[in-house]
């Protein structure tokens, strides 16, 4: 049932980035000694353009390593707890998990230019490639028809860190709280 389940996400997911102006990939993860690099990679579609101003936001991604982010050139990096988000883009976004966004300031890139990047951070701990789900939302320009040079968004899911708990949530749950709870259950369950 989960493959299923899975397989239809995927699906849909293709679904809705068919008719997409910046679409945002997972690419990979790697480790340091201390820290796992997130790794992502864009399409600029078909009938689309990045031109300046045109970004993608990465929505609840998590706390990162400061100043640890890689992106092409032409490309500023950002951080903030809402958005930004496309015009008439309605992003799930948990303002107290932070958003990465990219934002373009460079010649504009055609339509159907594909993987561009290394867009890439890092996140404290090695070997963290356990992920949960999110989504992303980019902007761009239409390159031709009627609405050329008009901007369009899209949303579609994507995979980000999952998270770690806290140092003091490990506390309460390995603590006096947690096992010491557990350590009463058990002696009073062998005296019975």
């Amino acid at each position: 049932m989960r493959a299923f389940i899975s397989g239809v996400l995927v699906l849909l997911s293709g679904a809705w980035t068919v008719c997409a102006d910046i679409n945002v990939n997972f690419a990979s993860t790697s480790s340091t000694s201390t820290t796992t690099l997130w790794n992502y990679t864009i399409n600029v579609t078909s009938f689309q353009e990045a031109h300046p101003g045109d970004f993608f936001t990465i929505y609840d991604f998590g706390n990162i390593v400061p100043a640890s982010n890689v992106q092409p050139a032409g490309w500023t990096f950002s951080t903030s707890l809402l958005g930004p988000t496309p015009a008439q883009i309605n992003a799930p976004d948990n303002p107290t998990i932070l958003n990465l966004t990219w934002t373009y300031n460079g010649p504009i890139i055609p339509s159907s230019t594909l993987g561009i990047g290394p867009f890439q951070v890092a996140i404290d701990g090695p070997g963290r490639t356990q992920f949960r789900n999110s989504y992303f939302a980019g902007q761009g320009t239409m390159s031709t028809g009627p609405s050329a040079g008009t901007v369009i968004g899209n949303i579609a899911p994507i995979v980000v860190p999952r998270e770690v708990p806290e140092p003091a949530t490990f506390a309460l749950i390995f603590g006096v709280g947690g096992l010491g709870l557990v350590g009463r259950a058990l002696a009073r369950r062998r005296r019975l």
